[in-house]
């Protein structure tokens, strides 16, 4: 499969597709892995790291999941397309500066993706709709065990598997959930959840993993650790927290409804405004409104379809997938008038808000 094909589709999990996305966008399964008799991508010389790959990719891609994937050296990819893949979280930042002897292998519908020679041999990687965390590891699981059929993976009796990192040791396990949480921000208590979730031993990050933001209002929780506990654990602690979370988004959206709606009416409807009017727009900003006109759909203030399609804009609008679309490279305020009229067209048929939903819950909750 060529990379334009790989674009022309968006992926199941970008499209709201699950019917409880609403707030759990998606969850995500990675094992990182090793191969037993050659040095750690981190070690290896580059004639090293181009003979690991030469030797791991046909495995990948003999793989029946990997049928007619879309296969490539990371080498042969512009840095715009790169971007891309990360933007798609198809592959991570730290592999997209990677070159000689590094490659990707994604499936045709974006759920399964297999970085090689990225901080380990082989990192893969499963990605679904909505709180469907066993699914995924249901299918990581199996592409795991049949590649372990074929390669002598680095595995130690008392530690587990082995990794570049002594935090992936064990397991060698990281699940993780993209959770939509306006509801908590809006009303000031995210900041209690994130320290709640962190006493609990897990991770909160922005909408790239370590080191990045939160935007849009979207928070990945994810296990620390990998040692000492096993899949089953990992994936059933993860769950019940993001269950207990997924709840107290709710609960917000419910009090602010409830306490203020006005307030909320005034916030979905000036971003519905300013999408659908605006000239130039840079992506923070973008996303943050966008935010707000998804929790409206799930609010009743828009129709259903607004929240699939308000998943696939926050894909469309980042600024790789800007520059990929116009085929050219741009700047940063050209990608802002590219981003308003893309966002301008998705949105020209959908109807202004109807805020006396907000109402209407308020109401019920007093009844």
């Amino acid at each position: 499969m060529r990379f334009s094909t790989l674009m022309k589709h968006p992926a199941e999990w970008m499209t709201g597709a699950s019917d409880d996305s609403s707030i759990v966008l998606t969850s995500r399964i990675r094992l990182a892995r090793n191969i037993s008799d050659v040095p750690f991508p981190g070690w290896a010389r580059k004639p090293e790291r181009i003979e690991i790959m030469t030797r791991l990719r046909p495995a990948v891609e003999s793989l029946t999941e990997m049928r007619n994937a879309f296969s490539q050296q990371l080498s042969e990819l512009t840095s715009v397309q790169k971007q891309v893949l990360v933007e798609r979280h198809l592959i991570s930042r730290e592999q997209a500066a990677r070159n000689e002897g590094s490659a990707a292998v994604v499936n045709r519908d974006q759920t399964l993706s297999v970085m090689i020679n990225e901080e380990d041999h082989l990192r893969l990687q499963s990605i679904r709709s909505g709180l469907h965390l066993r699914e995924a590891y249901k299918l990581i699981t199996k592409i795991d065990q049949q590649l372990e059929k074929s390669l002598p993976y680095a595995f130690d009796h008392e530690l587990g598997y082995l990794t570049a990192c002594p935090t992936n040791v064990g397991t060698g396990l990281r699940a993780s959930a993209m959770l939509h949480l306006p509801g908590l921000v809006i009303s000031d208590h995210i900041g209690q959840v994130i320290q709640a979730v962190a006493k609990l031993g897990l991770a909160v990050r922005g909408i790239f993993g370590e080191g990045t933001e939160s935007l849009g209002h979207l928070f990945q929780i994810s296990n620390q650790s990998t040692l000492g506990e096993t899949e089953d654990e990992i994936i059933n602690r993860l769950e019940r927290v993001i269950c207990k979370v997924r709840d107290h988004e709710r609960n917000a959206r419910i009090k602010l409804a409830e306490d203020d709606p006005q307030m909320l009416a005034d916030k979905i409807g000036r971003a519905y405004g300013l999408l659908r009017h605006a000239y130039v727009i840079d992506s923070k900003e973008a996303l943050t409104h966008l935010s707000l006109i998804r929790l409206g759909g799930d609010m009743g203030c828009f129709p259903k379809e607004v929240i699939s399609l308000c998943d696939t804009l926050l894909m469309d609008i980042e600024p790789a997938h800007l520059q990929h679309i116009s085929d050219k490279k741009l700047t940063p305020e050209q990608r802002d008038i590219i981003r308003a009229e893309i966002i301008r067209d998705r949105l020209q048929n959908i109807p202004t808000p109807d805020i006396g939903t907000l109402d209407n819950q308020s109401k019920q909750e007093n009844d």
